[in-house]
């Protein structure tokens, strides 16, 4: 549905962005994770027509958007990490404002009522943007984002600012809103993807250094330190032709340790396994360490930040 290929942008003597390629399929939720500055939000108004590329292509539904930008736009729901709300209008009106720009006309007043139901706002909608909680004015963003009934949906750091329930509010909403268009959510907090996404990219001083439904990721670098405990006669340091041993300990008659591998790619369980079961010993546990999303992303930034 969105095909992004060898985007470049230039601001003066800075490149934000620099040749950067990705597609998005029909029904995805894309997490697009990376620090502040790394180029989401330049990538997000590339893709939404707001700022044009210094080089590259964007193609929604096959289309490019430079040849074709209001009939594409109408296809993208965009909340921008700063929603323009104008506070001295209720919700209502701003939300038939915005119905109106979009020229849904004859239908704006159910346009408004679909939106504000599943966005959870029915209960302000005379109520002015400017007296809203934070949290409200999410709602309200999202619901203009989605008063077309867009088929793609573009969520720039949705959740900044917003306090745990808030977050938690609007996490839920991007999942419902997620089972029935493309989603792809820019953010630089990590269990925003974990908790949202199907997939991610991670992007990083303008070029994209991963990109990966999110288990794949955390398989495809998880370090491989393996937890073992077992009883029997072998000493912890036999274990050391796996790797470097760490952490031995002894506790009712069994052994206890962890090894990390020489190669952080590699997978040691079944050598280990083997090795247990030809020394004779009674292997108890054995597993292999579960990454977090925030450590792969810190070994991916520290890789290119090294480079």
């Amino acid at each position: 549905m969105i095909t992004v290929r060898a985007l470049i942008k230039d601001y003066g003597d800075i490149r934000a962005l620099n040749g950067i390629s990705f597609e998005v399929q029909r029904g995805e939720v894309v997490g697009f994770l990376g620090p502040n500055g790394a180029g989401k939000t330049t990538t997000m108004q590339i893709i939404t027509g707001y700022l044009r590329p210094t080089s590259g292509q964007v193609l929604v539904g096959g289309r490019d958007i430079r040849d074709d930008q209001v009939s594409i736009k109408n296809q993208i729901g965009y909340l921008p990490e700063n929603t323009p709300l104008y506070e001295d209008l209720t919700v209502y009106d701003y939300l038939d404002f915005i119905a109106s720009v979009r020229g849904l006309n004859g239908t704006r007043r159910d346009a408004i009522r679909r939106a504000s139901e599943l966005c959870g706002i029915m209960d302000v909608l005379d109520r002015p943007v400017g007296e809203l909680s934070k949290g409200y004015r999410q709602r309200v963003g999202l619901a203009q984002a989605i008063i077309h009934d867009p088929p793609i949906l573009i969520l720039d750091e949705p959740t900044t600012g917003l306090d745990p329930i808030q977050i938690m509010e609007i996490r839920g909403l991007i999942k419902r809103l997620g089972e029935e268009k493309t989603v792809i959510l820019s953010t630089h907090i990590l269990p925003e993807v974990e908790q949202t996404c199907s997939r991610v990219i991670v992007i990083h001083g303008g070029l994209i250094v991963a990109d990966s439904d999110i288990n794949s990721l955390r398989e495809e670098i998880a370090g491989g330190a393996v937890r073992v405990e077992y009883r029997g006669a072998v000493s912890p340091e036999e274990f050391g032709r796996f790797g470097r041993v760490t952490d031995v300990s002894e506790r009712d008659g069994s052994m206890s340790l962890r090894i990390v591998p020489g190669s952080s790619r590699s997978d040691i369980r079944e050598d280990v396994f083997m090795f247990c079961k030809d020394r004779d010993a009674v292997l108890l546990e054995l597993y292999r360490e579960k990454r977090s999303l925030e450590e792969v992303f810190r070994e991916l930034t520290l890789e290119v930040d090294s480079a």
